[in-house]
C-alpha cells in the first residue's frame, strides 16, 4: 500500500452564485487561479477543521457549511498526496483578518481574492489549477449547487 505522505483540504467556495478564488501572480509566470485551502497539519482535529482553518488564514473568512465531493490523488516522490476537496458557503469574510504566512512573503508572489459568476462558462475562461478540479467544477456546477442546498437530516 502506497504511503499518504501529504493531504490537502480545498473549498470549491460560494458566496451567493459567485465563486470565490484566489488568483496567484508570481514572477515571472502567467496568473493562475486556485481555489481556497491548503496543506492539513498535525494540530488539525480533522479534515474539516483544516479547510475551516485554511479559510480563515486566507480570507478571514467562516463557512457556513462544507461538503466533501471529490478527491485527487497526487503522485509525490516517497508516496502520495491527496486533496480533499469541499463544496463549501461563505458565512462572513474579512479581508484585513488574514493571517497566512503566504501574506508575510513577497517572494511568494500575490494573492488576490477574486469572485466569478459559478458557470461552466466562467470556470472554464479561467488558468485555474489543478487542471482535474478545473474540469471537475465545470462539469458539476449544478450538482454542488445541489449539495449545498440539500438539507440532510438525521433518520
Amino acid at each position: 500500500m502506497t504511503e499518504i505522505i501529504k493531504r490537502n483540504a480545498r473549498a470549491i467556495l460560494l458566496k451567493g452564485n459567485e465563486l470565490v478564488l484566489i488568483r496567484r501572480t508570481k514572477p515571472g509566470m502567467d496568473p493562475y487561479w486556485v481555489t481556497v485551502g491548503g496543506g492539513v497539519e498535525k494540530d488539525d482535529t480533522s479534515i474539516e477543521a483544516a479547510l475551516h482553518r485554511e479559510v480563515f488564514e486566507e480570507l478571514g473568512g467562516k463557512l457556513e457549511r462544507a461538503e466533501l465531493v471529490y478527491l485527487i490523488t497526487d503522485e509525490l516522490e516517497g508516496g502520495i498526496g491527496i486533496q480533499h476537496i469541499f463544496a463549501a458557503r461563505l458565512k462572513t469574510m474579512d479581508l484585513t483578518a488574514r493571517t497566512g504566512t503566504e501574506f508575510t512573503k513577497p517572494e511568494r508572489g500575490r494573492y488576490e481574492v477574486v469572485r466569478v459568476p459559478f458557470t461552466a462558462e466562467a470556470v472554464r475562461d479561467l488558468n485555474l489549477m489543478p487542471p482535474e478540479l478545473a474540469a471537475f467544477i465545470a462539469s458539476n456546477t449544478e450538482a454542488i449547487v445541489s449539495v449545498l442546498n440539500t438539507l440532510v437530516r438525521d433518520p
